[in-house]
């Protein structure tokens, strides 16, 4: 009973303590959410390349790159990764 007779907490002690634990939380929340998203944005290998040879594909139908240019970039992709013979397009 002594908590109430004149050593107690002051209304602005138990203010900055809820303040304090709702920052404490919003961190952690914010903390899971940042590392959820972080996680699901990474690209898996497959999907680099796949989308390096699309953009290769489109530059070729552009007109913006010969055939033996597109090839010589396809080799050079090649022989400096996993890249894959054929495209896996949709």
């Amino acid at each position: 009973m002594m908590f109430w007779y004149g050593n107690g907490w002051r209304f602005w002690q138990i203010g900055i303590m809820w303040v304090g634990m709702i920052i404490f939380w919003a961190l952690i929340i914010w903390a899971v959410f940042a590392l959820i998203t972080n996680l699901s944005h990474r690209y898996p290998e497959e999907r680099r390349n796949s989308e390096t040879r699309r953009i290769l594909d489109e530059r070729l139908a552009r007109g913006e790159i010969g055939v033996d240019e597109y090839h010589k970039i396809i080799d050079v992709l090649r022989s400096h990764s996993q890249f894959p013979d054929k495209p896996t397009g949709k």
